[in-house]
């Protein structure tokens, strides 16, 4: 199919795109390992893990045989009245492998879907709570500035309303309410003044708040930042002292990408629902899951409701048969030292462009490299240098980062970085 590049960019629509003046789009004609191999025959070693999915990188022949034995027994059956064993498969790897109060699962098809679920389940809670009337009105939610927990319209609604990416819709999005984002720096002690301010809100806005959601430790697509574990710390405190639910977003970070394998785990932090996706399958097709507690479980039901909520392909079964090959994969692979090893080698190769006239910040965290820019990045042009280069690496804003795969060789990593001088 010659003309496949011309086609896709008259007719189809990219992530973050315009379609009148489209950034270009390389065809791809095969992956494997941490290689993206272009229709061309050109090789391009990966640092985005496709957007931070691709943890074992691609082509892994442990997944393939799951997907194909699953195929061959049903690619997809509704869930609605009906269950299967990949997905209970899953559900009790999930429950396994997460803190103790976390014991109910349910799946979505998206990451943003999660946190809609999530949102969900908190309002629904504090309403079906006949018993106690003191917070008939628990209809808000309250996040930090700088986040991103996707594109739909209820995760868009705790985004950040000012440097996000969705302010154009901001008079069609419910209020929710906003403190500054977190300045104190991940692995250093937290400034009073933070945690004060986030009371003073917590117990003025109690009766409305159903929920605290956040991403835990990095916040991702908004920023790249790294915070203080110290202040995801205190703000599940403040939660539990108000009667707030605590909702974390570990869709980029779960599965071991900050070094623990859920960034909770560095403030020691049990949320009330937990949102996980992206890396979940492995990267091997959508599948995203909330857990939550018994508490919240049949708290949501308490007036004889249910979670109105049921995507077509919740718990598809290749998804969920793939996701629990990833999950035992991971667990039975040397992962704490892979990422250690490239936090360390990010940190010793990316620390050289620190005094560079166009950086303001370089950051690590696991497997997580940021070279911060004191300007915006011109994509389409940085993105054609780097695949020139044989890399395959994807700026976004001011920001140039690295989230490769854990499988990726030291010699492919530093190519990587070598590679970001160019955008530089």
């Amino acid at each position: 199919m010659t003309d496949l590049g011309a086609f896709d960019r008259a007719h189809i629509w990219h992530p973050y795109t315009s379609m009148t003046d489209p950034i270009p789009a390389f065809a791809v004609e095969s992956a494997a390992g941490v290689r993206i191999r272009l229709h061309d025959g050109r090789e391009l070693i990966d640092g985005m893990a496709s957007w931070w999915c691709a943890i074992h990188g691609y082509n892994h022949p442990e997944l393939n045989r799951a997907a194909e034995r699953q195929l061959g027994k049903m690619a997809h059956v509704m869930f609605g009245g009906l269950t299967h064993e990949p997905a209970v498969r899953l559900a009790q790897a999930l429950i396994d492998m997460t803190p103790t109060p976390l014991q109910h699962v349910f799946f979505a098809d998206s990451g943003s879907v999660a946190v809609e679920v999530a949102i969900k389940m908190a309002i629904q809670f504090h309403a079906a709570q006949a018993v106690d009337q003191r917070r008939p009105t628990a209809d808000k939610l309250m996040t930090i500035r700088g986040g991103y927990h996707g594109d739909t319209f209820g995760a868009m609604a705790v985004c950040d309303p000012v440097s996000g990416m969705h302010e154009r819709f901001a008079r069609v999005l419910p209020e929710h309410l906003f403190l500054d984002r977190p300045a104190t720096r991940f692995g250093e002690s937290l400034e009073s003044r933070e945690i004060e301010v986030a009371e003073q809100q917590m117990r003025r806005h109690r009766d409305r708040i159903a929920a605290f959601i956040l991403e835990p430790i990095v916040q991702g697509a908004g920023g790249m930042w790294f915070y203080s574990a110290d202040y995801l710390r205190e703000i599940a405190a403040l939660c539990a002292r108000y009667d707030i639910l605590l909702i974390a977003d570990e869709i980029a970070t779960g599965f071991g990408r900050t070094g623990r394998m859920f960034a909770c785990e560095h403030a020691g932090v049990v949320p009330d629902m937990l949102c996980l996706g992206k890396a979940l399958t492995g990267g091997y097709m959508t599948l995203a899951a909330t857990l939550t507690t018994e508490r919240v479980a049949h708290g949501v039901s308490a007036d004889g409701s249910v979670l109105a909520h049921g995507p077509t392909f919740m718990a598809n079964p290749l998804a969920t048969a793939v996701a629990a090959e990833s999950i035992r994969l991971l667990q039975a692979s040397p992962w704490q030292q892979r990422i250690a090893a490239i936090e360390c080698q990010l940190r010793d190769e990316l620390e050289r462009y620190a005094d560079y006239p166009a950086v303001e910040d370089v950051r690590e965290l696991g497997a997580i490299g940021v070279v911060e820019c004191g300007h915006s990045i011109n994509v389409a042009e940085v993105q054609q240098r780097f695949v020139d280069e044989g890399v395959w690496l994807r700026p976004f804003g001011n920001l140039i980062y690295l989230m490769p795969p854990y499988i990726i060789e030291p010699e492919d990593l530093r190519l990587l970085t070598d590679a970001v001088a160019l955008a530089l």
